[in-house]
């Protein structure tokens, strides 16, 4: 091969980069010339369209402004917008519901529901014409004129509520309701209106003005539980929505603005006043004149009478939001919507923790200063057997025993006491109580006064308040530093609360101790059933079995839910309860005391009395009782040892009529405690409390025995006596009855005795 010389090669290069560099040059300069030749063309043809002078300050200028304001702002709307479209993501939005769930007590008997349970088997043209108009009247006259977005109707709402300083008039079309029903919650926010906004014109453009009014019907809550008018219109009046009349259909359609406002059932008047206001409506849109609402006016709609109906509401919620947990679990693939749920509640129970708070309230709260109350009954498994979140779920639906965190004041203490036990302290221990500081804090006790060398028991059976802080710095291990030994202490203590299940964020502070951090009624209650437990911590839940609407089982809490955890040892658990224990019959919860059943616990109290406690158990179920005031305002001096004691010693003798009482391991079976005197207020206390109600001893139940076969015999004897007879009969019998039940029944019968039944 010829050799290639180094010098012609090089050449060969630079000449190949000259070439290049010559056409990058060439082609550049052939643009710039081309791009100038263009800009003066364009910029020749635009001088054509100049405006100078006022015409440009008038006309140009401003239409200039504002169509760049209205680019950014329309960007800045898709922007907001982006949460809507997410909503809409989903290609099966119109057939996808939201659970309907219908709930069962832990014996199967039905208890309420919650959720959407759609029913659309009733076709648009069936729903009376006077139902339609009603709705159209009074919540979107302009429904099959807009796009959507009822813009005049909108500037008149904000017109009259500017007028009226406040919200008078809704200016949502029944579009932009349809979306918030099927994609947003409630909450009041900008962001919401414009989602709100968005989510309407895109379903005005999916669907026709008639399937958009049928979902509406259909889907709207409408008080009492129910969706949809026709759902509403079996719970309010007991037949179909086909079959309403015009006073009916005013009443229906007046609720779809508060129909917790003007639920029939709750406050007839205001519904049917409100259904007065749909009726104006409907002859000032036109659709009816004055003298054929005539009739409806006169002759207003009566209503199904439900007061009787009392459902949990407060235990069903909870159990709502925990079936809607349990369903995100299945697999995705998973579609059934509707499920039959049956649940730990024990209605006997549920109805005395409700009695006993009421009545409790009521015969007290004015003298205490207390509005509200909460309790848990909690069965060892951690399974919930009533619940009240509240002293009216009508008033207030807020639940104070799941959502509200108030300070525990001294019913935090056993979980310190616990944490010295472990780390080798005794109940008989000896601890001075004496002044103690840490920083400038310097805790004290409820008498400003101090009892020298005292055992844990005796500590915590008088609540005093200077042991347990310096359990947190004797547990800590670090005596040349006492800050740091207590707060490596409260860091013991925490980690014991957590493992009893509490979650709440228990803020380390020198006061922790004597219960300045937040809990919750229900996990306080659950969280005391390690005690009973043997030291096996429990998880506070309502579900016992998930179903399918067609019986199959497909979750159940034993098989499925988390398994109890070793917080504790067993002997520790024992020597609390054996502890607690005292609290009950010689300390301050001594109003708690049940005759014949074994049991522990501890009040607690917080500054300026703004909380008062009792949280305690027997070999059965757990139960916390809190009372105080929504705005945390003080109550007049009630302590833990007042009604919160009271109101437990009621519940829990409801809850273990008919029920085996186990052993409470420390404490064993108890014994037959004295009756009555502790059942009253003592010291300092500002009002006297009434004694509890009696309970049928063991000759009680047999006489109802017996006096369910004599009436048997009579009702028996009633269909072979003439009718005449029949009466004098009853009556007398009756009477005699009632007497002799009277008689046998002693005015106050020991516990005991019924539980033996």
């Amino acid at each position: 091969m010829p050799k290639i010389l180094p010098d012609n090669w090089k050449q060969r290069v630079r000449n190949w980069f000259l070439d290049l560099d010559a056409r990058l040059d060439s082609t550049l300069f052939s643009s710039a010339v081309g791009i100038r030749e263009l800009w003066e063309r364009f910029s020749t043809y635009m001088d054509r369209f100049y405006v100078g002078g006022w015409k440009r300050w008038v006309f140009v200028e401003p239409l200039s402004e504002a169509a760049s304001i209205g680019l950014l702002g329309l960007i800045a709307l898709l922007a907001l917008a982006q949460p809507a479209f997410r909503e809409t993501a989903d290609e099966d939005w119109l057939k996808k519901s939201d659970l309907a769930v219908t709930f069962l007590d832990r014996y199967g008997n039905p208890i309420g529901s919650r959720g959407i349970k759609h029913n659309d088997a009733i076709p648009l043209e069936d729903f009376p014409d006077n139902l339609i108009k009603a709705t159209l009247a009074t919540e979107d006259r302009r429904f099959y004129d807009h796009f959507g977005i009822d813009v005049a109707g909108t500037l008149r709402a904000l017109v009259t509520n500017a007028q009226a300083g406040g919200v008078r008039q809704g200016g949502s079309s029944i579009t932009q309701q349809l979306a918030k029903n099927l994609f947003l919650s409630n909450e009041r926010t900008l962001e919401r209106k414009i989602n709100e906004a968005f989510l309407a014109i895109w379903l005005e453009t999916r669907l026709t003005k008639n399937e958009i009014l049928k979902l509406y019907l259909d889907r709207a809550y409408m008080g009492g539980g129910t969706f949809g008018a026709d759902g509403a219109a079996h719970f309010y009046f007991n037949k179909s929505v086909r079959d309403v009349n015009l006073a009916e259909a005013a009443m229906l359609a007046g609720l779809f603005k508060a129909p917790t406002k003007y639920a029939p059932h709750i406050n007839l008047p205001a519904a049917r006043a409100r259904a007065n206001q749909v009726l104006d409506n409907m002859v000032d849109a036109g659709f009816m004149t004055e003298g054929q609402v005539f009739g409806a006016r006169r002759n207003p709609a009566s209503v199904v009478d439900r007061r009787d109906e009392n459902s949990p509401n407060y235990y069903l919620d909870w159990a709502f939001d925990e079936v809607r947990k349990i369903v995100d679990t299945f697999p995705k693939s998973y579609t059934e919507r509707v499920f039959v749920v049956r649940t730990a509640i024990d209605m006997n129970v549920q109805r005395a923790a409700e009695g006993a708070i009421e009545n409790q309230l009521r015969q007290f709260g004015r003298d205490y200063h207390a509005t509200q109350a909460a309790t848990v009954v909690s069965d060892l498994d951690g399974g919930v057997r009533a619940m009240v979140g509240g002293r009216d779920y009508g008033s207030s639906q807020f639940n104070r025993a799941v959502d509200a965190y108030r300070q525990p004041g001294s019913s935090f203490k056993p979980y310190v006491y616990t944490a010295a036990l472990l780390n080798g302290f005794k109940p008989n221990s000896i601890v001075v109580d004496g002044p103690v500081c840490l920083g400038n804090w310097c805790p004290q006790n409820y008498g400003h006064s101090y009892s020298g060398s005292v055992t844990l028991t005796q500590a915590i059976t008088r609540s005093i308040n200077v042991v347990p802080v310096k359990l947190s710095i004797a547990i800590g291990g670090n005596p040349k530093n006492q800050w740091d030994s207590a707060k490596k202490g409260r860091a013991k203590i925490v980690e014991v609360a957590r493992r009893f299940g509490l979650t709440a964020p228990l803020l380390d502070t020198p006061s922790l101790p004597i219960g300045s951090t937040e809990v919750t009624v229900v996990e306080h209650a659950v969280a005391y059933a390690t005690f009973p437990n043997k030291g096996m911590a429990v998880k506070p839940h309502a579900v016992l079995e998930v179903r399918t609407g067609a019986g199959e089982l497909v979750w159940r809490w034993d098989r499925d839910g988390p398994q109890p955890k070793r917080a504790i040892p067993a002997n520790i658990a024992a020597d609390m309860a054996g502890m607690m224990s005292h609290v009950v019959t010689e300390g301050t919860a001594r109003r708690a005391r049940l005759d014949g059943i074994p049991a522990a616990g501890k009040t607690g109290t917080t500054n300026a009395y703004r909380d008062a406690w009792f949280v305690g158990y027997t070999g059965n179920f757990s139960c916390a009782v809190w009372y105080g005031n929504d705005d945390y305002s003080p109550t007049n001096r009630m302590t833990g040892g007042s009604l919160p004691a009271q109101t437990w010693h009621d519940i829990m003798v409801a809850a273990h009529q008919g029920v085996e009482v186990k052993e409470l391991a420390g404490v064993g079976m108890g014994e037959k405690l004295p009756a009555a005197p502790g059942a009253r207020p003592t010291g300092g206390e500002t009002a006297d409390l009434k004694a509890a109600p009696p309970v049928l001893t063991r000759r009680g139940a047999e006489i109802l025995v017996r006096v369910e076969k004599m009436l048997d015999e009579a009702t028996r004897a009633l269909d072979a006596t003439p009718a005449p007879a029949t009466g004098r009969k009853v009556s007398s019998g009756t009477v005699g009855l009632t007497d002799s039940m009277a008689a046998a029944s002693p005015g106050s019968a020991p516990a005991a005795a019924a539980q033996k039944n």
